[in-house]
């Protein structure tokens, strides 16, 4: 079995340098291959790749396609029987990979995982882009095992079992390459944030397993392209998150969900204006207005998606608002939640 761990670059020559050499040190197995795609950068990556890293194989675009563009065309050019999505800000460690490709090998019916995400500079808290696991609550916001909105845990073991989750971080994700491609990679027209979500989605919904193995530790800076309050990034957030509810959700819950969106959406807007973030409020509304007008070119990859779907109901989607629970119920942690509690009565 083969195995591509692929980096996606954009001006990343610093990450590079620092970073590949810990990589080639901790993955020195002949069946793994390294790969780096590089989005027209206009930085020295290539020279230094070229210079320092001449047994890592290079892929060149032409023009900065995004992280799922990006993905889609390196992948489409690799032949392995799984991928990994590694972000160019993580240090990986002594045999990460090990347990991730044992656990792929024992499981047949698993289509994603990720290893634990720690903070690179608070190295006993778990990473805000992927912790021990994704979630979601049933009004589309993202949370994770040791990560809920802006509380951060300490990794003291607590989310050290392997554990079935809704959706593993694209900081560094494997994946089964067959049905990477079954079930159409990456949406190029998400660009970036939400894109491994809206994968894990449709894994899910098509009655595969994805899956947090926290046998395998890397440590991940984040914020490396855009830092969490650029307003860019806002948009991106937003209008992805619209488009994820639009092609995944079954049609008895749709307009009820969009419209609830709707509310959370104009309230984290007015947030942003009280506190002088004009820029990023901005962002929220435009982010909606883009969405109503992509909407209609999206309805054949929902009916797609519907077409596909094995099953409505998704265990690992949280039946509340996470929102409310942690802001008004004072919830600030994943196991407070009491979601592993509903595992075990289900």
């Amino acid at each position: 079995m083969i195995t591509a761990v692929v980096i996606l670059n954009w001006n990343g020559e610093k990450y590079l340098q620092q970073f590949l050499p810990i990589l080639l040190k901790y993955t020195q197995r002949p069946d793994v291959e390294i790969v780096v795609a590089d989005n027209a950068s206009t930085d020295n990556s290539m020279e230094i790749l070229k210079n320092n890293f001449p047994t890592v194989r290079t892929i060149l675009f032409d023009k900065n396609y995004g992280f799922a563009g990006g993905y889609n065309k390196a992948l489409e050019q690799i032949e392995a029987d799984y991928f990994v999505l590694l972000n160019s800000d993580v240090e990986v460690t002594v045999n990460w990979i090990d347990p991730l490709l044992e656990f792929m090998e024992n499981n047949q019916d698993v289509a994603a995982i990720q290893p634990k995400i720690l903070s690179y500079f608070k190295r006993k808290s778990f990473e805000h882009a992927g912790a021990s696991g994704g979630f979601i609550d049933k009004y589309g916001f993202p949370f994770c095992r040791g990560r809920v909105f802006g509380t951060t845990e300490t990794d003291k073991g607590q989310y050290d079992e392997v554990s079935d989750i809704f959706w593993a971080t694209g900081a560094c994700m494997m994946v089964r390459a067959s049905l990477f491609k079954k079930v159409g990679g990456l949406d190029d027209e998400f660009f970036a944030h939400m894109e491994e979500i809206d994968l894990c989605w449709r894994f899910k919904s098509r009655g595969y397993r994805v899956c947090s193995v926290p046998q395998s530790v890397v440590y991940h800076i984040g914020g490396g392209t855009l830092n969490a309050e650029n307003p860019h990034k806002t948009y991106l957030n937003f209008r992805n998150n619209l488009l994820m509810l639009y092609k995944n959700l079954p049609n008895n819950l749709l307009e009820s969900t969009l419209s609830s969106k709707m509310i959370f959406d104009y309230v984290a807007a007015l947030q942003f204006f009280l506190t002088g973030k004009f820029k990023n409020a901005h962002s929220v509304i435009k982010a909606r207005t883009d969405f109503f007008k992509m909407r209609p070119d999206f309805e054949e990859k929902r009916n797609e998606n519907l077409l596909y779907a094995t099953k409505d109901s998704v265990p690992e989607i949280y039946q509340r608002s996470v929102v409310y629970d942690y802001y008004f119920r004072r919830k600030k942690t994943y196991t407070s939640l009491g979601i592993e509690q509903k595992k075990q009565d289900r």
